[in-house]
């Protein structure tokens, strides 16, 4: 059996749809999983033991990778589900075009011809889309599938690889883990207006190096590496630390936010969730690779 599975098109969907992907592998144990993404989101779930391997469907890539080309790929495999974690018309055509036997997802922006098995999004009693979890979307997604209830025990893995660019990390800053580690996240995906104010960070970090004497991580994205260096000059503490002139990848924060005690983070309005509802991905386990 081969299903596709066509990933969230955003970092905190993906790790909000991973336990709809535990349960689709372990509904499916013998089957052959392809994980069709964006290659920006392939590091979040680099590690698991959910997908076999993955495809890229990138818009602006070579023609193998935009969605002619994945769909012309995809049609070789024969494949017997496919399974959309996006709304969009560009992944229920995909599917279609691969010829997949059965097609799940949500009866979207005009794409209902594309699926086999269509669910419909939760309404108000005026017809209006109602704000629901997304989380609870994704397990739908994964029901109709054929899979046992998901919970909603969200999980990321890392490699070894993370794991030595962690270590590489730990030694360059000076971490002792066997110290209580407090990692703050500080960035937001819509910019100023969903911050905490640096200043803020900077107190919390004091007052956790002064009353409970951990050591303190802040993280960053590329576009924030500024905000971690003040945050981390504003402390004025020498067991705060940031990340910002280390090489950033998604494997590193997931290895580092995997050896911490907390993480203190931003919250986001995620695109996928309903306009009026917010969403955050909190994670309940990190884990290294299962052998």
């Amino acid at each position: 059996m081969k299903i596709a599975i066509f990933l969230p098109n955003w970092i905190g969907d993906v790790v909000m749809a991973t336990p709809a992907f535990r349960a689709l592998r372990e509904q499916y144990p013998m089957a052959e999983i392809i994980g069709v993404c964006r290659p920006y989101v392939a590091d979040v779930v680099a590690g698991s033991p959910w997908f076999d391997r993955l495809a890229f469907l990138d818009r602006q890539g070579p023609f193998s990778r935009r969605w002619l080309g994945v769909a012309w790929r995809q049609r070789r495999e024969r494949l017997d589900l496919s399974v959309l974690f996006p709304n969009s018309l560009r992944s229920g055509l995909v599917a279609w075009l691969a010829g997949s036997r059965k097609i799940v997802g949500f009866n979207r922006y005009g794409r209902g011809w594309t699926l086999t098995e269509r669910l419909e999004p939760v309404r108000d009693e005026r017809g209006r889309l109602k704000p629901a979890p997304i989380i609870a979307d994704y397990n739908r997604l994964a029901r109709a599938a054929g899979t046992s209830p998901p919970s909603n025990r969200m999980e990321l893995f890392t490699t070894p690889g993370d794991e030595t660019a962690a270590d590489e990390a730990d030694r360059a800053l000076g971490i002792e883990r066997s110290r209580e580690t407090v990692c703050l996240n500080p960035g937001a995906a819509f910019g100023a207006a969903k911050h905490w104010p640096v200043e803020s960070f900077a107190i919390l970090a004091q007052e956790l190096s002064d009353r409970r004497n951990s050591q303190v991580l802040v993280l960053c994205g590329p576009t924030e590496r500024a905000m971690a260096r003040h945050i981390a000059k504003l402390a004025t503490r020498p067991n705060v630390v940031s990340i910002a002139d280390m090489p950033l990848s998604i494997g590193l924060t997931k290895a580092l936010v995997r050896r911490s005690s907390a993480l203190v983070t931003t919250t986001t309005r995620t695109p996928g969730c309903s306009k009026r509802s917010r969403c955050t991905a909190s994670l309940s386990s990190m884990s290294t690779p299962r052998s």
